[in-house]
């Protein structure tokens, strides 16, 4: 099926051409028709051409306006890209990995005179378009991920080095072993812990999860659920678990997320299970992101037992961008934001 709607689009779509030839877009699209979506409805938020300002123009690209987190780093770009001259657009993807190709593709073909110096994407594919990556810094303009760990930015900074490339992200192994120090101050005699993490074919889900499972040892058991970083991925993760039953003969004792949004969720699905097991509405539930509005509110109201704050890094980035384009330094191959416990980590031990 994935291999005749790559024909259709090469026959159909203005990025044509490019699918047509590229293996790594055939991959995308066989993970998505493997989780279900259909073909992405045309987005509502388009790459646009702007006259000449005489300031750099950079692109970013993020995964779903819809994610609080995600419209954090607008915000934070938004506001370094002020303070630091710079025109930026932000582009949202409707987390379809499709989507954000197309949109990339047209900005990176965008004519000379209005192409973006840099584009900083948090992509939806974990591989982190390699090729849209390659095109673009053919053409001169310098490719930031955020949050993506990936081999091939390093033969790009060999052939551009002058160019801002590299990778801005939190330091998700860091993130992982706060998990797993939450999940021992939570249940210290151990026990039986679901953890819902993102897409396993993200280097974020990939490195929290190898983070818990260091801290964490055998005196907790982990069982792994997946979700795709939204609400309702987390409510769905529980309620299919809920489902078999399991927790009739082993309850967990804590349920642990890689982001606020499926905390949320997961609350979402033990607050409607326990209408008739009312035990369920007991367990402590964690997350990440640690947002004031967000994460942190619903530890302070208590529906989360804890989250880990994130900071956001698309601030970064711009100042990053700014110091390498005016030639005041080289941008980093990769630099991280330093974690935190919310609570601190002594205070959820003694709740």
């Amino acid at each position: 099926m994935c291999t005749q709607i790559v024909r259709t689009i090469a026959r159909t779509s203005p990025i044509g051409p490019w699918f047509r030839y590229d293996v790594d877009v055939a991959r995308v699209l066989a993970h998505h028709f493997r989780m279900g979506p259909q073909l992405p409805r045309p987005s509502s938020s388009h790459p646009t051409r702007k006259p000449l300002t005489g300031r750099p123009k950079v692109v970013l690209g993020l995964v779903d306006e819809a994610q609080e987190f995600q419209r954090l780093q607008a915000e934070d770009a938004q506001s370094a890209a002020a303070e630091s001259g710079l025109d930026l657009e932000v582009l949202y993807a409707e987390n379809n990995a499709v989507v954000q190709i197309q949109q990339l593709y047209q900005v990176v073909h965008l004519p000379a005179d209005s192409r973006p110096s840099v584009v900083i994407v948090h992509t939806v594919a974990g591989e982190g378009l390699e090729r849209l990556a390659r095109a673009a810094v053919r053409l001169g303009i310098g490719w930031i991920l955020l949050g993506r760990r990936v081999a091939y930015l390093d033969e790009l900074r060999r052939q551009q080095p002058k160019l801002p490339i590299g990778m801005i992200g939190a330091d998700n192994l860091e993130i992982g072993r706060i998990q797993g120090r939450q999940f021992q101050a939570l249940v210290p005699d151990g026990g039986l812990v679901l953890y819902i993490r993102g897409p396993a074919d993200t280097s974020a889900a990939r490195d929290r999860l190898a983070g818990v499972e260091e801290v964490c040892g055998r005196r907790i058991d982990l069982e792994i659920l997946d979700g795709q970083w939204t609400e309702a991925s987390g409510e769905e993760a529980i309620s299919a678990w809920l489902a078999l039953k399991q927790f009739q003969t082993s309850p967990p004792r804590v349920i642990g997320c890689q982001n606020d949004a499926m905390a949320v969720g997961a609350r979402r699905a033990l607050h409607t299970a326990a209408a008739k097991v009312p035990s369920l509405a007991k367990i402590p539930i964690t997350g990440v992101d640690g947002l004031p509005a967000g994460g942190r509110s619903h530890v302070d109201q208590g529906t989360l037992a804890a989250t880990v704050i994130t900071p956001s890094n698309t601030g970064l980035a711009i100042r990053l961008v700014i110091q390498t384009l005016q030639g005041r330094a080289s941008f980093p191959r990769e630099q991280l934001s330093t974690p935190s416990s919310y609570p601190d980590l002594a205070l959820l031990g003694a709740r």
